[in-house]
């Protein structure tokens, strides 16, 4: 039976903000009991882009709509119904989704900074198709940020949270079983009385988080306070001495000094190297998440399956370094020099060094404005990574993931590709 008080949008035809505005108006005349009020029902409605900010939108019910890129930021959805809705791109900074039911939706890439999300269901939902659901899909976090934000009591069981940022999240006797948190960034979280049976925390950051009580969890290559690297207290030397004699390695071609390896250290403490002068270092596998690397200089080095996730590595000088195996997600990267290095007089002895990125991950990260020319992404994962406007000619993109990344006006001359890659339109004209 039909409610009379709803009000239900067209499902074929986009809606404007004046459209949404006016269905809001009613609504919250539904929610005061005033005479003309009328429940907001869209079914498959196209709502992407437009703003929802600061109304009161509780127990509306959304189903199988696209809300990309729409502004829900101070909204307020407590015991809402979003199923199967697409958030992407969306930013629902602050909202209030208590009690809300999100099963099925797509919150991928989107903001959620502060979001009470307390007693939401998150379970697997069905994607609307010619009117009935026909597929069950999690609910999808990948990327997006929850920083700050409220869980506890969720049930988001099966839900993706890969690569998103989770700090400081309270998850307190929510739901994650089987949930996948692969390459999240979970620091300062809480998770007492959260079920986790089964869940994978693979290469999550779990630092600061009592990890005591977690069992069936798959928590291969997570950092934890555990197993974080080592104490940058331990060096043989003071740092700045190190350092020193680096420098004088490097300047006499390895005649007097040491070369610097940091291989395997933990550099947080440090918090920056803005601007330092670090060039053909060895730095394997060492811990720099969340520094402030900006216009560091660490060209010709080798930083394999290091952590640069979160830094800010903005105008960076990091010309024919090796990153095999390293992590940039969510990184800033922003006109960073990666461009190859010369070695060696012209002719049979001359070296060409361009930088390697294989088997590195890269997601999210923005690369906007990058020297890359020859660069290696064989087998890389550049999922929804921004490369808009850098010179990425004669670059070789074999077996990597391009799934959603930006190529906006990059040059790409010669590059290698086995596939044509699936390109990610900016916010601003999806």
């Amino acid at each position: 039976m039909e409610d009379p008080d709803a009000l239900s949008g067209d499902s074929q035809e986009k809606l404007t903000q004046e459209q949404l505005n006016a269905m809001v108006e009613l609504h919250v005349r539904f929610l005061e009991g005033r005479i003309g009020g009328r429940r907001a029902i869209l079914n498959s409605a196209d709502l992407s882009g437009l703003s929802l900010s600061g109304k009161d939108c509780r127990q509306v019910e959304f189903m199988g709509c696209n809300m990309t890129s729409m502004d829900l930021s101070d909204s307020n959805f407590r015991e809402a119904r979003l199923y199967a809705c697409d958030l992407t791109d969306s930013n629902l900074n602050h909202a209030n989704f208590v009690r809300a039911d999100l099963r099925g939706a797509k919150i991928e890439s989107a903001s959620l900074e502060n979001t009470d999300l307390k007693n939401a269901d998150l379970r697997v939902g069905g994607i609307m198709k010619a009117g009935e659901y026909t597929e069950a899909q999690s609910v999808n976090f990948r990327g997006a940020n929850l920083s700050g934000a409220k869980l506890t009591g969720s049930l988001a069981a099966n839900a993706n949270f890969n690569d998103a940022i989770m700090t400081g999240v309270n998850m307190q006797g929510a739901d994650f079983s089987n949930a996948d948190f692969d390459g999240a960034d979970l620091s300062g979280a809480e998770i007492i009385g959260a079920k986790l049976s089964g869940a994978k925390m693979k290469a999550a950051i779990l630092t600061g988080v009592d990890i005591d009580d977690i069992h069936d969890v798959d928590l291969s290559d997570a950092i934890t306070d555990r197993n974080i690297g080592l104490s940058i207290k331990d060096l043989a030397a003071p740092l700045e001495h190190l350092v020193e004699q680096h420098r004088n390695w490097v300047a006499t071609a390895g005649k007097e000094g040491k070369q610097l390896d940091l291989t395997d250290y933990d550099m947080r403490p440090l918090n920056s190297l803005k601007m330092e002068k670090l060039t053909a270092i060895v730095a394997k596998n060492t811990k720099f998440f969340g520094m402030n690397l900006y216009k560091v200089q660490m060209q010709s080095s080798v930083i394999d399956g290091a952590d640069f996730r979160r830094c800010d590595m903005e105008e960076a000088d990091l010309r024919g370094s090796s990153f095999k195996g390293a992590r940039f997600n969510h990184a800033n990267v922003r006109n960073a020099n990666f461009d190859p290095l010369l070695f060696g007089q012209e002719g049979a002895n001359q070296r060409f060094s361009p930088c390697n990125f294989e088997e590195a991950s890269l997601t999210y990260a923005d690369f906007t404005g990058c020297k890359m020319r020859a660069a290696n992404f064989k087998g890389a994962n550049l999922s929804y990574a921004n490369f808009s406007g850098c010179d990425l000619r004669e670059a070789d993109f074999t077996g990597a993931n391009t799934t959603g990344t930006l190529f906006e006006d990059a040059q790409m001359e010669e590059a290698s590709m086995e596939k044509r890659p699936v390109f990610r339109l900016k916010a601003a004209e999806e």
